[in-house]
């Protein structure tokens, strides 16, 4: 009762509450094991996301699909083949309860499809003072075939998955009016949600009496778009044929025609058979935009640069807000009662800022004991799990026995446990494997690997690395050094990242998006050694960890073999041998110093309490304020932008440069440059100097400042600014862009003009 009636963080440090609501959309949520339906990074993020916005206090509901199979079980058959289970998952025995109506039965949304009414029951789950509503589509209402929509997480089938991301868009948005809830702001965990920008502005239209273009001209600021992709071939992509067939009825609901709301998720919206995009719809119905590292903000850029020809790739506008994870979620009972006693009960109720600095007074022998206790544990576990998971293959006695005593409590112990699939490369620890023996089988240095990850059944390229490893564990002479655990989930995860020592990753850089599966593994005293990619490439620092590679992001044929090396060489003389250099206590100064600085450091940094405090410092809190503007005095605003969009779109081929000089002025140069507007307003648009950044520094924008007409000329005017000498002068280039102090440019306003 304390918990729920605390005003948290938010409710404290914003008494006045800036924000109204946050509605959080995602297909997936990691919130638990007994309420499956999650598969991987996306759904722990979404399940953290919304713990710690209880935790905070910030106001947020969560929307997604209840799946009656939801993600697979994984089994793995005696050659280490992956085999796929579908459990029921029944509503009555999950940690749901079905939303009522007014009269006292079960709510139901509708859904317009083609010739038929989709109905969706809504189900809610409690997550602390959050709650977490569900849509799902089995309805004995409803035809057999629709009552399987949502029998999957991201089941097979393009027409499934596209119907599937309607209902979480237009479904979700329906819910929320259905129990009365008005967000502020609308969250999209990735773009499967992306439909909630077309029913949204709908809704508004119908409050104001606005057209389609102005009403999401005044919504699209509430949206936040969070994306983690980091390839354009993983974005979502359908055929315009089956757009057509099912977005009949949300086109005639938005009152636009099916033409226009596929030209929204085209490059091209000229194209017909470009295919649908629905990350693009999302950039085109969102106010923001962010990745989730530093990194992959930058490849973010790169990946949306088609929708904004002609811009600089920095200016492309994706920010960036680094994932975090819930710590009380994945913190084993002995470290939480230490963060307990150095940092208090509360800890994680508000800002991680300032958390470290008690654990960098611990002493190395009860951080060493804290690892100790940890390690044990995880083995005891490890043990019990295994030979378990023989005994339900029926292995025999003799090999069962042995399982009860796999590993040892003493060794070094390094954890490797993630989806299955080519980009994260799972094979490359187990690239040599004459090499690993001699790591693993060290008898004064003793090593031991555990392994765990699933591969979508959809992809054989995923199964096939989950055998090829799995067999490795299975030779006789590493079976009691190495153990590869079946269906990986978040119980698993959580008692590997209470013990490991290390943790592991070897993505492909740039693809691994952020990877929060390492960050687990800091508030129990864990490492990472990890390729600087994803949240590693902004974290690592000698004293925390030890990076794999130097940041290459070139592809040949050589390369896994070449960082495989590495990857053996680091284990072998720096991680091993500092793990085992002991003082006459036994402790390994050296290896606790790493420890605490990565505890210190590395925990309230890379914590979903820094997370959404960013969140709602620098997304919710703008986009609410943003939304209100646009929407006060009859969208005033928002008809004025729409206004100023079309006025560009016509009149913007008529602009032009005329001549332009340069000169060497106090030290700096001077230009000069002849505009000539054609019949569009010079108040609209700003004239800059643009130089592209080098390196590390930031471009440079510099304001010219109009000095009058030029003689003669209609609507021309001459421009002038001056530069630092810090480039040539050539890397100066006079541009022009357009200029309004609350449109979001170019992100809704991508028009741009070069001098040259």
């Amino acid at each position: 009762r304390r918990y729920l009636s605390d005003p948290g963080w938010f409710g404290t440090k914003y008494s006045g509450s800036p924000i109204d609501g946050i509605a959080y959309f995602s297909m997936e949520f990691g919130i638990g094991e007994a309420l499956p339906i999650y598969s991987g990074g996306l759904g722990i993020l979404a399940g953290d996301h919304l713990k710690t916005a209880s935790d905070l206090g910030i106001p947020l509901v969560g929307i997604g699909l209840l799946y009656q199979q939801g993600y697979f079980r994984q089994v793995l058959a005696p050659d280490g083949r992956q085999l796929e289970a579908f459990p029921y998952n029944d509503p009555t025995s999950l940690p749901v309860t079905p939303v009522r109506n007014g009269e006292g039965g079960m709510l139901r949304v509708r859904l317009e499809l083609p010739g038929r009414d989709l109905l969706l029951r809504v189900w809610r789950a409690r997550v602390g003072s959050v709650s977490l509503y569900l849509l799902d589509s089995n309805d004995p209402l409803n035809s057999p075939w629709d009552r399987g929509i949502t029998a999957h997480l991201y089941g097979a089938g393009k027409e499934k998955r596209l119907l599937q991301r309607m209902i979480l868009g237009v479904g979700g948005w329906r819910m929320l009016e259905a129990l009365g809830i008005e967000p502020e702001v609308c969250h999209l965990n990735e773009g499967h949600a992306a439909f909630v920008a077309l029913i949204r502005a709908s809704a508004f239209m119908k409050k104001t009496g606005l057209s389609f273009r102005p009403a999401l001209r005044a919504t699209r600021v509430g949206n936040v778009f969070t994306t983690h992709t980091a390839v354009q071939a993983a974005f979502d992509r359908f055929e315009p044929e089956l757009i057509r067939h099912y977005a009949q009825e949300l086109a005639r609901t938005v009152g636009v025609s099916v033409d226009e709301i596929l030209a929204l998720g085209r490059k091209n919206p000229e194209d017909e058979i470009e295919p649908f995009n629905l990350a693009y719809l999302a950039m085109r119905g969102c106010g923001t935009v962010n990745g989730v590292s530093r990194l992959h903000g930058e490849v973010s850029r790169a990946c949306f640069q088609d929708l904004f020809p002609r811009w600089p790739r920095v200016e492309v506008p994706v920010g960036h807000v680094t994932n975090g994870v819930h710590v009380p979620s994945w913190d084993s009972s002995v470290a939480d009662r230490l963060w307990t006693r150095i940092c208090g009960k509360e800890r994680w109720m508000g800002a991680a800022g300032g958390l470290g600095t008690g654990i960098e007074r611990v002493e190395n022998a009860e951080l060493w004991d804290l690892r100790a206790g940890g390690r044990n544990s995880l083995i005891q576990y490890v043990r019990r799990r295994y030979s378990r998971q023989l005994r339900e293959h029926g292995g025999p006695p003799e090999t069962i026995h042995k399982a009860e005593h796999v590993l040892d409590p003493n060794a070094l112990t390094i954890g490797f446990a993630r989806r299955f699939t080519a980009y994260k490369r799972p094979h490359l620890l187990f690239h040599d494997v004459d090499r690993l023996r001699r790591i693993l089988l060290n008898a004064e240095h003793p090593v031991q690997v555990i392994v765990a990850g699933k591969a979508h059944p959809n992809d054989e390229e995923g199964k096939r690395l989950v055998q090829s490893v799995a067999r490795v564990a299975l030779d006789p002479d590493l079976c009691h050094r190495m153990v590869f655990l079946e269906d990986y989930d978040m119980v698993l995860a959580q008692e590997l990242v209470a013990g490991i020592d290390l943790w592991i990753n070897t993505p492909l850089r740039p693809w691994e998006a952020c990877g929060t599966s390492g960050m687990k593994v800091l508030v129990n005293g864990g490492l990472n050694l990890s390729v600087l990619d994803g949240w590693w490439a902004e974290a690592y620092t000698p004293e925390v960890g030890w990076a794999l590679g130097d940041g290459d992001e070139s592809v040949d044929p050589e390369k896994d073999k070449r960082q495989a090396a590495e990857l053996y060489s680091l284990l072998e003389e720096h991680v091993v041998p500092e793990f085992y250099s002991r003082n006459h206590d036994g402790i390994p100064q050296v290896w606790m110093n790493r420890v605490r600085a990565s505890m210190a450091r590395l925990t309230p940094q890379f914590s979903s309490n820094r997370m959404l405090c960013e969140y709602v410092e620098r997304a919710y809190g703008p986009a609410a304020a943003a939304f209100r503007k646009r929407a006060a005095s009859g969208a005033a605003l928002a008809r004025e932008l729409q206004s100023l969009d079309e006025k560009l779109a016509e009149q913007w081929a008529g602009l032009r440069f005329g001549n332009r000089r340069v000169i060497e002025a106090a030290g700096d140069w001077h230009f000069e440059v002849q505009v000539y507007f054609g019949d569009l307003n010079p108040d609209q648009v700003k004239v800059e100097l643009f130089a592209n950044s080098t390196g590390e520094e930031a471009p440079v924008r510099l304001n010219m400042i109009s000095k009058g007409p030029i003689p003669g000329s209609i609507n021309g005017f001459l421009y002038a600014g001056d530069a630092p000498k810090t480039h040539p002068a050539e890397y100066y280039t006079p541009r022009v862009v357009p200029s309004h102090p609350d449109a979001r440019i170019p992100l809704e306003e991508n028009h741009i003009l070069w001098a040259e």
